[in-house]
């Protein structure tokens, strides 16, 4: 074995001391090509940190290390306006180097295994996983909105029992996708740190995508940099939200990630919807055509009180013209789903757009809705809420040939489903 090898070896193998701990914030990201790449991010007290890889079933592959190309002095959450966890007013302290790394050459749907060393090999992090794409059928776990928050715990507590439940459901499910809002302020890194260090992070990849608490501080300052700078996603956005808006494949299946804070005014809106429209023309001419096309922002497509147009009104048209399958949202913290929808109306499953949006999953801020839907009744399928204690999320289940969506209450139950075929 070559020396090289045996030194990256032998880091992989020393415990590690929880004490001297000095890297944090460790997430798998997406890289554009879900099959072959995976961008991993962290942040770190010293300088000189990288990444030591190897498969997770022990073939006979030597680990190998991956230096950060992205190593710079973080100041954006430093001074902002936050709160401990007792509950006292006060400004973050937070001054790191955010670390990105790229892993290429990986194999398809294959599971690796990652630490984060020290400049001197030590191997300074708990092992991380994740599972590369290429499967012909796969599923992911999809939640939203349990802001997490150091004075009130139980939040984060109740996203991750929800995880657990959906992965006890579905114990086939490959990576996380969330929908936003998944901090209560996300200029208060404390929160991001924290949530980071929950188990169901470490475990798969986290592709997500920011919502209006994630774009803000306690006093209501506004920057897309919190979000950027929590993850180390795909540059592949457009202007200025590269980093917030990306897209990748996850096997055959096509996913777009918007940034609806970046979307206020009518030239904004132009600008993102000019930017997905280029991702799916490109897409489909290109090699790998994409068998589903899923768009994701943090925004209601409907209101789940009464049913009324929300953000569905700005996207449809575009939707009806790319031949979207499927629109996911969050944010008003009540499930709802549509009929497959083309030209304003309801039609069959091949011809539409499916728009479901998520509800809570922190147990605290869900919301009631009418018992009759008084709005779009013909476009609505389904509704879904327990009132001001919502739990729930989905389980999102791919084959070549359709998507199928559940809804599973905090207690594993199916409240909803609903089947997509490829057009």
């Amino acid at each position: 074995m070559k020396i090289r090898n045996f030194i990256i070896a032998l880091a992989v193998l020393l415990p590690v001391s929880v004490s001297a701990q000095t890297v944090y914030s460790i997430v798998t990201n997406p890289a554009e090509d879900t099959s072959s790449a995976m961008r991993i991010s962290w942040a770190s007290d010293v300088p000189g940190t990288y990444v030591v890889v190897r498969p997770a079933d022990g073939r006979n592959t030597s680990p190998w290390n991956v230096h950060p190309e992205m190593e710079e002095t973080c100041t954006v959450y430093d001074g902002n306006p936050s709160r401990m966890a007792d509950g006292t007013n006060y400004n973050e302290s937070a001054v790191f180097l955010k670390c990105g790394a790229t892993l290429t050459s990986l194999k398809k749907d294959t599971e690796y295994i990652y630490n984060i060393c020290s400049s001197d090999g030590r191997r300074i992090s708990e092992d991380h996983r994740f599972k590369t794409s290429g499967a012909r059928k796969w599923s992911c776990t999809v939640i939203s909105d349990f802001h997490s928050y150091t004075p009130i715990p139980a939040r984060l507590a109740s996203a991750s029992a929800l995880e657990a439940t959906i992965r006890n459901f579905d114990p086939s499910t490959d990576w996380i996708l969330h929908l936003g809002d998944v901090t209560a302020w996300g200029g208060s890194y404390s929160f991001w740190k924290t949530m980071y260090a929950e188990p169901m992070f470490s475990g798969a990849m986290v592709a997500g995508l920011n919502g209006n608490h994630d774009n803000m501080t306690r006093t209501n300052g506004k920057s897309g940099d919190f979000f950027r700078y929590a993850n180390y996603l795909p540059d592949n956005g457009y202007g200025d939200q590269k980093g917030i808006c990306y897209h990748f494949m996850y096997s055959d299946v096509l996913f777009i990630m918007l940034n609806n804070e970046a979307m206020k005014t009518d030239e904004e809106l132009a600008a993102a919807q000019d930017w997905v429209r280029k991702v799916i023309s490109d897409q489909k001419a290109s090699r790998h055509k994409p068998s589903f096309i899923v768009v994701c922002e943090h925004y209601q497509w409907f209101y789940g009180k009464d049913g009324a147009f929300s953000q569905f009104s700005r996207w449809n048209k575009l939707f009806d013209e790319l031949g979207v399958d499927l629109a996911l949202g969050a944010n008003n913290h009540i499930y709802v789903r549509s009929n497959p929808i083309k030209d304003g109306r309801a039609v069959e499953a091949k011809k539409g757009t499916v728009y479901l949006q998520t509800s809570s999953a922190d147990n605290e801020r869900g919301e009631e809705m009418d018992e009759a839907v008084s709005q779009n009744a013909d476009l609505i399928a389904s509704r879904w809420t327990e009132g001001a204690k919502t739990i729930s999320g989905l389980d999102m289940k791919v084959t070549p040939k359709k998507i199928t969506i559940y809804l599973i209450d905090r207690h594993g139950n199916v409240q909803d489903d609903v089947v997509i075929p490829r057009k």
